[in-house]
């Protein structure tokens, strides 16, 4: 048996049978990262202690047996924007390559609480700005389908971990679809949480009114295993609130006769690529054929929200970034004769072209006689585009759609486009400014060039919902009968 290629839900079961023990899930990981890591790059690290956190797994079920937490011994992966004690992060960026984490972010100590193992930090887009991972300041991450299309960004090291069985789940970010869209590109669950739902507290932050951490996994149910232990309050973070995350029966989906579902007609237009359409359709088909009802709707203020939201993101890197300024922590250039210089040059050296471009955007949007122009403008639109999904909800219970408009592009198409790129993001970034949950879910493999590369289907669902969303997310998954893996 393979184990790296255990979903987390299965492999679960198969500690808690005694079939095989914690080590020997790590030692498989292991194995698939020294087989394929070199190649796809989709960890900058890998720590050390991991064997011996997988050993003193093994002791604490022997010791709790049937009491030990589901997640006790499973190895994930953790992207490089995410703090652990003592461990670099370095956010994909020089400016941080040799910052160690002073503490853990909220979500790392509540997965070490019930005995996860981490294996080690994945690559990312520079401070988690991309749709690639081609941006990461040490190297570009290969998609494990086709090592000449990206994995798609910003969590594209990730993605490409799960994907290619490396790990058995991963933590990654979104902030205008960093989870959904490599989830899409690779083949893989990737659930962006409700705004408020999981704590950012040591996130490294991008957009601060928009970032949200969330699981990237081989199946929902692992999704959910993975989010309800990291959701919940924290007295870290004050935009938190209580979300109620229902204990049910894992085996008991809702039924596709009593879900309502919102097709946007937005979400079908000029540029999807027509396999990709016909993908998405022939689930909504499928869906149609069990009961469900299937509505076509309209997001009025779709077309706003890529403009709206590189105002308002850009305009929240220039202050989050402004500290990283040579004096207190993160790289500081060697040739600075004054203060002026310090902060000029270690900026300069530190961050890279896309880092940068979004700093200068961000400052010039709320700067005096342009932010009443740019910024505020913006933050309307934001208001319109949460109503659109408020009326909506009014009559569907979920809205689906695709999560990009193509599969996977070829490494280095879209780098000198900076437009191209952005618009991978054109049907996820929604969710971020409604601060709405969503989930992207593999619904098969479309032909692209001399490949076939996977499609994800996005599923939107109301605020703090979160559950709901999944419970619908995993019926239509259990309908379409996938394989949770990507082939090596």
């Amino acid at each position: 048996m393979e184990l790296a290629k255990l979903t987390i839900t299965n492999a679960v079961r198969g500690l808690r049978a005694g079939r095989f023990s914690a080590v020997d899930l790590v030692a498989s990981c292991r194995e698939a990262i020294a087989a394929r890591n070199a190649d796809l790059a989709a960890f900058l690290e890998i720590f050390e202690d991991a064997e011996e956190a997988a050993s003193t797994a093994d002791h604490t079920r022997k010791e709790l047996g049937d009491l030990s937490p589901p997640l006790l011994g499973i190895p994930l992966a953790i992207k490089d924007n995410i703090c652990i004690v003592g461990k670099t992060a370095s956010a994909g960026s020089r400016m941080l390559e040799n910052y160690r984490a002073p503490y853990s972010a909220t979500v790392i100590e509540r997965l070490q609480r019930v005995g996860a193992i981490f294996l080690g930090r994945t690559n990312m887009d520079e401070f988690a700005m991309g749709s690639s991972t081609e941006h990461s300041a040490f190297r570009p991450t290969k998609n494990p389908h086709d090592p000449t299309r990206v994995p798609g960004g910003s969590s594209g090291g990730s993605a490409a971990a799960v994907s290619a069985d490396m790990c058995l789940g991963a933590l990654g970010s979104d902030t205008g679809g960093s989870i959904r869209q490599p989830a899409s590109f690779c083949g893989i669950v990737g659930f962006k949480p409700s705004y408020g739902a999981v704590s950012r507290h040591g996130l490294i932050a991008m957009a601060s009114s928009l970032d949200q951490i969330g699981p990237m996994t081989k199946s929902v149910a692992d999704a959910k295993l993975l989010f309800h232990t990291i959701a919940g309050k924290d007295s870290f973070d004050a935009t938190l609130r209580e979300v109620a995350l229902p204990v049910g029966d894992p085996e008991v989906y809702p039924r596709a006769m009593d879900i309502r579902i919102g097709v946007p007609r937005e979400f079908f237009g000029e540029g999807l690529d027509p396999e990709v359409s016909t993908a998405i359709r022939a689930v909504l088909d499928r869906l149609r054929e069990a009961g469900a009802v299937i509505e076509e709707i309209s997001l009025t203020h779709a077309s706003l929200a890529l403009p709206a939201y590189y105002i308002i993101a850009p305009a929240e890197i220039s202050s989050n970034l402004a500290r990283f300024d040579g004096i207190r922590y993160g790289h500081r250039a060697a040739d600075a004769e004054n203060l002026a210089a310090i902060y000029t040059r270690s900026r300069s050296s530190g961050f890279g072209s896309e880092v940068k471009r979004r700093i200068m955007l961000g400052t010039y949007t709320l700067s005096a006689g342009y932010y009443d122009a740019y910024y505020r403008r913006a933050e309307f639109a934001r208001r319109r585009i949460a109503w659109d999904f408020n009326e909506a909800f009014r009559s569907v219970d979920v809205i689906v759609g695709p999560t990009t408009p193509t599969p996977a592009f070829v490494l280095g198409t879209r780098t000198e486009d900076p437009l191209a790129m952005y618009l991978a993001d054109i049907y996820t970034v929604g969710a971020n400014l409604a601060g709405l949950p969503a989930l992207s879910l593999p619904v098969g493999t479309v032909p692209s060039g001399t490949a076939r590369l996977p499609v994800g289907l996005q599923l939107i669902g109301k605020r703090f919902a979160d559950a709901d969303l999944l419970d619908i997310a995993e019926m239509i998954e259990a309908m379409l009968v996938l394989p949770h893996s990507a082939s090596s």
